[in-house]
């Protein structure tokens, strides 16, 4: 299919469930990239598809992040520039994640990802741009300094009736791509083009990409459902009852050939984040993802894996901060990154680099003190100056401006006081710190020494885009903590992203990708946009599969 031909339809996005067909080939159970990727590859080999989702809207955690899919080599970044190669993205993967992953694994992903890359942006409505933003370890051997990270273009749905409002809003990102909010060095962006966009409708990152794929699947003529929780799924001759849900209460069962767990992980679920998490984390995904399909996949026979795996990220928590109703927080590790702000523990002190990729430093915030099995670095507070605060927005706030739920002092003691912290620990580490920041070198954490930290600093601020003193009063700070983009353990696959039971067997016509299933990189973060990379790599390979099933 051309991606720009104008093969839209007039039916409505959402399929009311009394109009649902009895049977499908195939049955995807969530609307995050994950399941609209696969539904899409399988509807282009002629299969029937319903995308059930649980959520009054689509897109799942897709939907209210960031968008960004890490693939090595692909076309995009080549065609722009960039240098690549099969062989320097296995060296690469081998380092980041050799120790969990097998080769077979990694020449899996290398040789997948770009393909899937090539099929969304050659035969959908997806619109990707490669990004110079850097791989997360670039002393390692086969890194690469850009082109890897994938983002997506803008996306107008006014040619779709009601897709706009049938997507699933961001929890907190700006209506920007991720490459304009590159290019604010953290400060804040143009109101009239955020009103802009709001008021036409216009997505981006992870909502473009939510967009471009739901177009994508209503060109292709699938159905797409939305209040509609699966229920049960039960094996039935050679294929599967599938039990909906429905906005007005009565179930509804379908038949389905083969079924697509694509329900998002379990971090909103309390009961399986204290079975299986061993430490406490906010999640700031879709609060819809609860570990639906993890139990229903666990209910029909498949095996699991990687359990106390996440996507980790330091979290700031707002209080008035609420998605869907919960409480929940935004990413905090450009706050984190920019200078002028430091991170420190209940003792004062500062305990990892605060530019660190994301994913790494929230492990830091779980370290364990042996002589107490406290973690050491929860609680823990950015800790920031007037003069970072004039530039930059803090979770959100208005630059100049205190928000009420900041705390605040005219001294950097009286601030530790209030927030309970060593007043001489906190004394020493900003005076440390402050000497450091001065001759632009992190004489403790090395924050700001590499590539990938300065890339989410401010390139104004010299010698160092991450250092800046703390030395203009008031001071504030904020609570931050262990978050998560999504758990990233669950259901064990095959390279076809067949569920596999306990013996390692395919369990027939069941399949899962994304965070119900067990992440491609096994708790490793080679670069931003891995978890999308993980999600729509291995489905792709789940509609490939289907798609041969249909020919044979």
């Amino acid at each position: 299919m051309n991606p720009v031909a104008d093969t839209r339809e007039t039916h409505p996005v959402l399929t009311p469930a009394e109009e649902l067909a009895p049977a499908y080939d195939v049955v995807v159970i969530g609307s995050g990239a994950a399941g609209l990727v696969a539904a899409v590859r399988a509807a282009d080999a002629g299969l029937s598809v319903l995308v059930a989702e649980k959520a009054a809207l689509l897109g799942g955690t897709t939907a209210a992040g960031g968008g960004v899919m890490w693939a090595p080599n692909n076309h995009l970044a080549a065609e722009a520039g960039y240098s690549d190669s099969h062989d320097r993205a296995v060296e690469y993967l081998t380092e980041a994640a050799g120790h969990a992953l097998s080769p077979e694994e990694i020449d899996w992903y290398v040789r997948t990802a770009p393909r899937a890359v090539a099929y969304l942006t050659g035969s959908t409505r997806v619109s990707m741009t490669p990004i110079a933003r850097p791989d997360y370890h670039l002393e390692w051997n086969g890194a690469a300094d850009g082109g890897r990270g994938l983002d997506n273009n803008a996306f107008d749905p006014s040619g779709y009736p009601g897709l706009a409002e049938a997507i699933r809003p961001s929890s907190y990102f700006p209506l920007l791509t991720m490459t304009e909010r590159d290019e604010l060095n953290g400060r804040a962006a143009d109101p009239a083009l955020l009103e802009t966009r709001a008021a036409t409708g216009v997505r981006t990152m992870g909502g473009a990409l939510v967009g471009r794929l739901l177009a994508s699947a209503l060109d292709r003529g699938v159905h797409i459902a939305a209040e509609a929780p699966v229920e049960d799924l039960v094996r039935a001759g050679s294929g599967w009852r599938v039990t909906l849900g429905t906005a007005a209460g009565r179930n509804r069962t379908l038949a389905a050939a083969a079924v697509v767990l694509a329900s998002g992980g379990f971090e909103w679920n309390r009961r399986l984040r204290q079975a299986f998490l061993p430490f406490p984390v906010t999640p700031i995904s879709a609060p819809s993802n609860e570990g639906d399909g993890l139990e229903l996949g666990l209910k029909a026979g498949a095996a699991v894996a990687d359990m106390t795996a996440i996507w980790g990220v330091p979290v700031i928590s707002v209080p008035a901060h609420r998605y869907d109703g919960r409480q929940s927080g935004r990413m905090g590790n450009v706050e984190m990154t920019l200078p002028g702000s430091i991170t420190v523990n209940a003792a004062g002190k500062r305990f990892v680099n605060e530019a660190l990729n994301y994913h790494d430093a929230c492990r830091v915030f779980a370290s364990v003190d042996p002589h107490t099995g406290r973690q050491l670095n929860n609680p823990a507070w950015l800790v920031f100056d007037s003069a970072y605060l004039s530039k930059y927005p803090v979770a959100g706030s208005t630059p100049g401006s205190p928000a009420e739920w900041m705390t605040s002092a005219g001294t950097v003691e009286e601030l530790a006081a209030k927030l309970g912290v060593d007043p001489t620990g906190l004394g020493e580490t900003v005076a440390r710190f402050n000497k450091d920041a001065a001759a632009g070198v992190d004489t403790e954490f090395r924050r700001g020494a590499t590539p990938q930290d300065r890339f989410l600093g401010d390139t104004g601020n010299t010698p160092n885009p991450c250092l800046a003193p703390l030395a203009t009063g008031p001071f504030h700070a904020v609570p931050i903590s262990a978050g998560v983009l999504g758990t990233s353990g669950g259901l064990e696959t095959d390279f076809d992203g067949r569920v596999l039971d306990r013996r390692g067997d395919p369990i027939p016509g069941l399949y899962a990708a994304g965070n119900v299933a067990a992440g491609v990189f096994r708790n490793n973060y080679p670069g931003g946009g891995a978890t999308l990379g993980s999600a729509i790599t291995r489905a792709f390979a789940v509609g490939e599969h289907l798609a041969r099933r249909q020919q044979n």
